[in-house]
């Protein structure tokens, strides 16, 4: 038997994963905490994942990421669910624990908060109505987070009305819901503004929503970042508003993940963003 310890293996399950900034992230943290341990890409068809996810720990995974299109299924994989992930209805990080059993979790809603209360340090939730562009899964983890922050009032559109419909009947009346082209609307008055689809992103259509009614000193989050300042955030600029992007959200998620896993809980400073942006 060797007695050297076994080096913990994290990483990231998608399809595509290619692209994923994660890694550059994680790698990062390693060498700064002069950690000796591996955090990789992992391309994963749907019907392989869990097959793949019940292998990992025998190989010496302690954990992994998971994003799209697996964060539904990760959390019907899992044998014990956090209440943040079963509120949200997928898991974005997985915990492989000593007892065999997976443990999901759901860092999306942290990483957008952790993100607004570093990049916007005067923003509060309950100071007014929050607007959500979007009812996917990045929208319900940030619906959840702001439900919990104290906004006292959610307004959400979706190019499909029956996605918003069917949050605002999940998660309660704090939610009202706009008709996608009256979408422009539902910023008036709203201090906090999110843009959760994927309008603005490169390669993707053009964010078309009207800001006209965008109130100056709203703070404007896109979880967009590529481009990394979008057209939504250049006109809520313009308009007088406080913008964050959307590196900080991913940069932030994975913060309880890592900490899990490696035993040391990173800090997000501009030294990981750079790293991050030039990956």
């Amino acid at each position: 038997m060797s007695d050297h310890p076994r080096i913990p293996l994290a990483g990231v399950i998608g399809s595509p994963i290619a692209h994923s900034r994660s890694p550059v992230l994680f790698r990062h943290w390693l060498d700064q905490y002069e950690i000796t341990g591996y955090y990789v890409p992992i391309d994963v068809d749907a019907e392989d994942l869990e097959t793949v996810l019940r292998t990992l720990p025998k190989a010496g995974f302690v954990g992994v990421n998971v994003t799209i299109p697996h964060k539904i299924r990760a959390l019907e994989i899992a044998d014990v669910i956090s209440d943040r992930a079963a509120l949200i209805g997928a898991a974005n990080t997985l915990i492989f624990r000593p007892d065999g059993k997976i443990y999901a979790d759901n860092t999306d809603g942290y990483g957008f908060i952790a993100n607004l209360k570093q990049n916007a340090p005067g923003w509060d939730a309950t100071i007014g109505p929050a607007a959500v562009l979007g009812a996917g899964g990045a929208a319900r983890a940030i619906v959840a987070s702001l439900l919990e922050s104290g906004a006292p009032e959610i307004r959400i559109s979706n190019r499909t009305r029956a996605r918003a419909d069917a949050l605002r009947a999940e998660f309660g009346a704090r939610l009202v819901v706009y008709d996608w082209v009256q979408a422009g609307n539902m910023l008036e008055d709203a201090t906090t503004v999110v843009n959760t689809t994927s309008l603005g992103m490169v390669g993707k259509q053009e964010f078309r929503v009207p800001l006209d009614a965008l109130k100056p000193g709203a703070t404007c989050c896109d979880i967009v970042y590529t481009p990394l300042k979008t057209k939504f955030l250049i006109e809520a600029e313009e308009a007088g508003c406080v913008i964050v992007d959307g590196l900080g959200m991913l940069l932030h998620q994975a913060v309880p993940g890592f900490e899990r896993w490696f035993g040391q809980r990173p800090e997000v400073t501009e030294g990981l963003r750079e790293a991050v942006l030039n990956a």
